[in-house]
Parts: structure tokens; C-alpha cells; sequence
């Protein structure tokens, strides 16, 4: 068991799960009191949320996750972040919609579910275009 977490992706997907699970939490608070408080529509409102969550993930992700390529400037870096991100939301919006409109998931529930399918995606595509 110690000689996996040894292993350098082990360790970075350990990170990456921390800054992922406070971005969530971010993600999440703004979801319900968008949705229970002030009554938006929980397909905006886990736009927005997401959308903000995905800002601090990206900050905290290339200070403690993932290191700067050498040979990608900032400007690049930050672009394939965003469409990656778009991508992610793009996701995230559908199982949110499929979930809750078609299968009658609760919204609350169904975004535990779209986050733990998203993270996945979020992951192996930031580590194979963004990670040094």
C-alpha cells in the first residue's frame, strides 16, 4: 500500500482530489443558495457555480498540482484550461439535465453524481495537455 502512494501520479491525483473536493465545496454552496435562496433555476445556477469553482480550481491547480510546461506560455495554458473547462461544463450541464429533468434525480443528488464523472474527464485531460 505505501509503495503506491509513492507513486508520482498517486500523489498528483491526492492533490488534484483536495483542491477538487474544496472546489466543490464552493461549487456546491453556490448551487443551493442560488437554488433555495434566491430561486434561480438550478440548470443557471450550477452553471454559475460551476463556473466559479472551476476559476479557483485552476489557481490552486497550477500552484499545487500541476506544474508549468516549459514550453506553453501562461496564455496558452490558461486557453486549453478554459476548453478543457468549457468541455467539462458542457458535461456537467448535461448529466445535470438528463438527471434532473429526465430521471427525476433530485438536483442536489445528481450534482454529486455529475461532479464524480466530470473530475474523472477533468483529470486525465489536464494531466495529458496542461501537466509538466
Amino acid at each position: 500500500m505505501r509503495s503506491v502512494l509513492k507513486r508520482p501520479v498517486t500523489q498528483q491525483f491526492i492533490k488534484f482530489a483536495a483542491v477538487g473536493i474544496l472546489s466543490f465545496l464552493v461549487d456546491w454552496i453556490m448551487l443551493v443558495v442560488m437554488v433555495e435562496l434566491f430561486h434561480i433555476d438550478f440548470l443557471v445556477s450550477t452553471t454559475v457555480s460551476f463556473l466559479t469553482s472551476v476559476a479557483l480550481n485552476y489557481a490552486l491547480s497550477m500552484r499545487f498540482v500541476f506544474e508549468h510546461r516549459d514550453d506553453m506560455s501562461r496564455k496558452r495554458e490558461f486557453t486549453i484550461f478554459a476548453i478543457l473547462s468549457c468541455i467539462g461544463l458542457g458535461l456537467n450541464d448535461l448529466y445535470m439535465f438528463v438527471g434532473v429533468t429526465m430521471l427525476n434525480v433530485g438536483y442536489q443528488a445528481m450534482k454529486v453524481i455529475a461532479t464524480f464523472c466530470v473530475t474523472w474527464y477533468n483529470f486525465f485531460t489536464r494531466k495529458k495537455f496542461l501537466a509538466g
